[in-house]
């Protein structure tokens, strides 16, 4: 049974980072303001919990906004702009000033240094329980009405009226709907972030390895850099990410069955390693070239890549023509796997799609479409690759919402 209607200052929909991290600088700003975050679940801050193996991969050491913007396959140009006031050395800053230390490891990403999103996720709800924040879960929003210069929500508990609304709920289509009833363009979603299935003979018996490589994707121009990680399934480590994001929507579009060429050598051309290979030949004679794995490349790869180029583990260096050094230097450089299909990046399921970014005002997050309506992180149309940026985007909004909020 619905009870009476609840009028606070600001609602905000959606218990995940962006909706905690609003409603935490907005109350910080403006303690005298009634704030309520609905969240759907029976819990909140779930993404958060699983966020890098369990870690939270809190943001990346990046401290350059334009630089840091290049990591947004949707969002790059917009988000240039909110960068310039709130971004990285300001999170580090944020999250030391209430007690939470964040350390940078040898990729750049960025965790508390206990390795525990727990971390995280207590330093919220504390921050929450201090500054009188309602957090009200199993609150589903059903309908969004506005009348007399307010929000009406209709949620499965209850019903709520609020100047200010924020919309911070993620890829939730139920919520797009209804922001596409208030008059919001909204992009479908496809997946973003996911690895490639490949059952290829060459990297059989690989699962573990991972290798530097430089990845095209064969008709697009889509190429990606980075480590290579052989799985099960097929390929996944970031250059694969990082594709599979800048090309979420050609890639689904191809209904996930294209070509990828990759260059095991990363910058070496087919021509400069046909000589490297010819002066193996020339220096080693009368040794196998299974003994030793040559050019940088973990010893399996380098044996499977050799069967793949029709050379024996009988034959020496000396005994390998022409045409079977010209094979192998196309593996090594210009090998093509067929893709077909894909899978899901761990636990961590991004899409690319939502608000139509048009409609957004960057200097606040304000809807151009409604007035005092905010939206912050993944319900845009906004996505980045892996190494905590999503998140990084997440605090960024939050931030500006929260600074348009307590000026008003």
């Amino acid at each position: 049974m619905i009870e009476d209607t609840i009028t606070k200052d600001v609602i905000i929909i959606g218990g995940g980072a962006a909706g905690f991290f609003t409603a935490i600088n907005i109350a910080t700003q403006r303690p005298d303001l009634s704030i309520a975050i609905l969240e759907r679940g029976k819990e909140v801050l779930t993404k958060v919990r699983i966020s890098g193996g369990g870690r939270c991969n809190v943001t990346h050491a990046e401290f350059d906004p334009k630089e840091l913007s290049k990591n947004y396959p949707r969002g790059e140009k917009e988000l240039l702009g909110p960068f310039h006031t709130f971004m990285t050395g300001d999170t580090i800053a944020w999250f030391e000033d209430r007690g939470v230390t964040l350390k940078i490891e040898e990729d750049g990403r960025m965790f508390p240094v206990t390795d525990s999103s727990k971390t995280i996720i207590d330093c919220f709800l504390n921050e929450a329980r201090r500054l009188k924040i309602d957090v009200l879960k199993n609150h589903i929003v059903q309908d969004i009405a506005f009348a007399k210069a307010k929000y009406e929500l209709k949620t499965s508990q209850s019903k709520y009226l609020t100047k200010h609304l924020v919309v911070a709920t993620g890829s939730n289509p139920k919520i797009w709907k209804l922001l596409e009833k208030k008059g919001h363009t909204i992009t479908p979603a496809v997946p973003s972030l996911f690895t490639f299935n490949n059952k290829d003979k060459r990297i059989k018996n690989l699962m573990g390895l991972a290798t530097e490589v430089s990845v095209t994707v064969q008709g697009e121009t889509l190429t990606s850099e980075g480590p290579l990680l052989i799985t099960h399934w097929g390929m996944s480590g970031p250059a694969i990410l990082k594709l599979s994001a800048w090309g979420a929507r050609k890639l689904n579009a191809r209904n996930y069955d294209f070509k990828i060429k990759v260059n095991w050598l990363v910058h070496l051309t087919g021509e400069d390693t046909l000589k490297l290979l010819i002066d193996l030949k020339n220096s080693f004679p009368k040794q196998s070239p299974y003994t030793y794995a040559q050019l940088g490349l973990p010893k399996r790869l380098w044996q499977n890549l050799l069967v793949a180029s029709l050379i024996n583990e009988k034959e020496k260096w000396a005994d390998i023509n022409k045409k079977q050094l010209q094979k192998l230097s196309n593996e090594l450089t210009e090998g093509v796997f067929h893709i077909n299909g894909k899978s899901t990046f761990k636990e961590e399921f991004v899409t690319a799609g939502g608000v139509d970014l048009k409609e957004i005002n960057f200097k606040t997050f304000e809807s151009k479409v409604c007035k005092e309506l905010y939206l912050a992180g993944e319900v845009l149309n906004i996505d980045a690759i892996t190494g905590g940026f999503n998140f990084q985007n997440a605090w960024t909004g939050g931030f500006l919402i929260a600074q348009a909020i307590a000026n008003k």
